[in-house]
């Protein structure tokens, strides 16, 4: 998060005109500017907040091709042939992003991935991973023992070769400077309100500080701002937890690992300066705005990777990040469903970096009138009529969400609330979502998200406030942090 990824970007004034404007300059926002201006596109990339400093910049980065939620279960949604293009496409990602790194110096790598039977668990879904990965073509070896984790020398585990990692933001500082080379620019701090589709065939986007007209518009925003339902009732908003701890070189190999539980754990090393280095460790996932008990999740974290890891230092980093999951394990990457010039990027189902460069090569490709591979495995209008039950139990939350309007407040006064702490509060039939900061000062919101109406709930972690319907985050003062959301939450008396 220290790097700057685009030094010279700066606030939208006035109305500005481009071939294909890009709203969200995350990975997959910068990956697609930087294809489309290689190929000649004059290309504006906006966000609303500090370039790359969303989710992107909140990820661990593993560059693992095959399907995040295990091959055996997308293939059991999706069948084989779409399971195969989607592990070959992801692979390609990879392959794309180290070729394109040659020139920047961001720590990336080829290793091993080590999936490995958590303690006390049945082998049997190792067994079952091993004869589906060999159904979709990527390269696995069966292994019995990982002995870089205690504990575990006797454990059954598959070792995918040719894995990947990567240092992201300075991967993207390298793209930025690309794309401005190539006469882009970047605008920070400049809120999109509507993306419109044109009579004469233009896309006009309408900001807090000007317009930007364009022949296309690619929304890759984490969750879209250009579609009120229909999407997302096919994915569901989880935050997940990271920690990094400190670690002497050569005291863990490198590699990449996670386990089989759900939620499952993941572990990866980053470089560090002299003789340290960085154990990244990351799980203990929930639905978002569901718990609020990030204390207990990160300590749940800190036992699990030193049972393993022994020779672990000091905590250095704690995050939390959130995940857009989809019911059936793949993005939604192409034409926004009822759009001929508005493409989206959106639930990346925990494998945000790998997606973002497929959907750079997809909707670059369909932007520039080009032969586009992949693109069934991620149509953003496709059906799965197997992934009813998926469907069914994440919308279920919305119908559980909108019943909490009935329930009594967290708190029964304001005198209550501590300072520091947020808590949701009835005045009569209105519920207020209210925040006391460390000086006393008292901000009072609605409580209900500009989306569509959800129940917001406070996150002590990260101070905002989660929407748990659509992975929308609320600043103290209302301001909009991630979208859906655009509009602030209204204030209350």
């Amino acid at each position: 998060m220290d790097i700057d990824v685009a030094p010279n970007a700066r606030q939208l004034e006035g109305d500005q005109s481009c071939d294909t404007v890009v709203v969200g300059a995350g990975m997959a926002g910068i990956s697609t500017a930087y294809e489309l201006a290689i190929e000649g596109q004059k290309v504006v990339v906006i966000d609303r907040g500090a370039i790359a400093g969303g989710i992107t910049a909140r990820t661990s980065a593993h560059l693992a091709p095959l399907c995040d939620d295990l091959t055996s279960a997308m293939i059991k949604v999706r069948g084989e042939d779409i399971s195969r293009a989607f592990y070959e496409s992801q692979a390609a990602a990879v392959d794309r992003i180290e070729e394109i790194q040659k020139n920047i110096e961001c720590d990336f790598r080829r290793l091993d991935g080590f999936l490995f039977q958590a303690l006390n668990t049945d082998s049997q879904i190792i067994d079952d991973e091993l004869e589906a990965v060999r159904k979709v073509g990527a390269p696995v070896h069966r292994i019995v023992g990982v002995e870089a984790l205690a504990g575990c020398e006797r454990q059954h585990a598959l070792r995918y070769p040719r894995q990947g990692t990567f240092h992201p933001l300075k991967y993207l500082r390298g793209l930025a400077a690309a794309i401005e080379a190539k006469g882009g620019l970047f605008y920070a701090d400049t809120v999109v309100r509507t993306v419109e589709e044109q009579n004469e065939g233009s896309i006009l986007v309408k900001t807090d500080r000007g317009n930007i007209t364009a022949s296309a518009a690619v929304v890759a925003t984490n969750s879209p701002i250009v579609d009120l339902v229909a999407l997302h009732t096919k994915m569901a908003p989880y935050r997940t937890y990271v920690a990094t701890f400190e670690i002497r070189r050569g005291a863990l190999p490198d590699a990449l690992y996670w386990d089989t539980l759900d939620p499952y754990h993941y572990v990866r090393l980053q470089p560090g300066d002299g003789q340290i280095d960085y154990v990244i460790v990351g799980g203990a996932d929930h639905k978002s705005g569901e718990a609020d008990d990030a204390g207990v999740r990160f300590d749940a974290l800190e036992v699990w990777a030193r049972n393993l890891i022994p020779k672990l230092g000091e905590v250095s980093h704690r995050w939390s990040g959130q995940v857009l999951d989809t019911i059936d394990y793949a993005a939604f990457i192409g034409p926004n469903p009822g759009c001929e010039r508005v493409y989206i990027h959106t639930g990346d189902s925990g494998q945000g970096i790998t997606h973002a460069v497929v959907g750079s090569q997809i909707n670059s490709a369909l932007i520039l009138r080009k032969d586009t591979k992949w693109s069934e495995v991620y149509d953003p209008s496709r059906k799965t009529p197997s992934a009813i039950g998926n469907f069914l139990s994440e919308n279920a939350t919305v119908v559980k969400n909108f019943a909490k309007y009935l329930a009594p407040g967290e708190l029964s006064s304001l005198d209550h609330l501590k300072p520091g702490h947020g808590a949701i509060v009835r005045q009569g039939i209105k519920k207020i979502a209210a925040y006391r900061d460390d000086r006393g000062e008292l901000y009072m919101r609605s409580a209900a998200c500009t989306h569509i109406g959800c129940h917001l709930h406070w996150n002590s972690f990260e101070r905002c406030w989660d929407c748990p319907c659509h992975g929308s985050h609320f600043a103290v003062d209302g301001t909009p942090l991630n979208a859906p959301a655009i509009s602030a939450l209204a204030k209350a008396e």
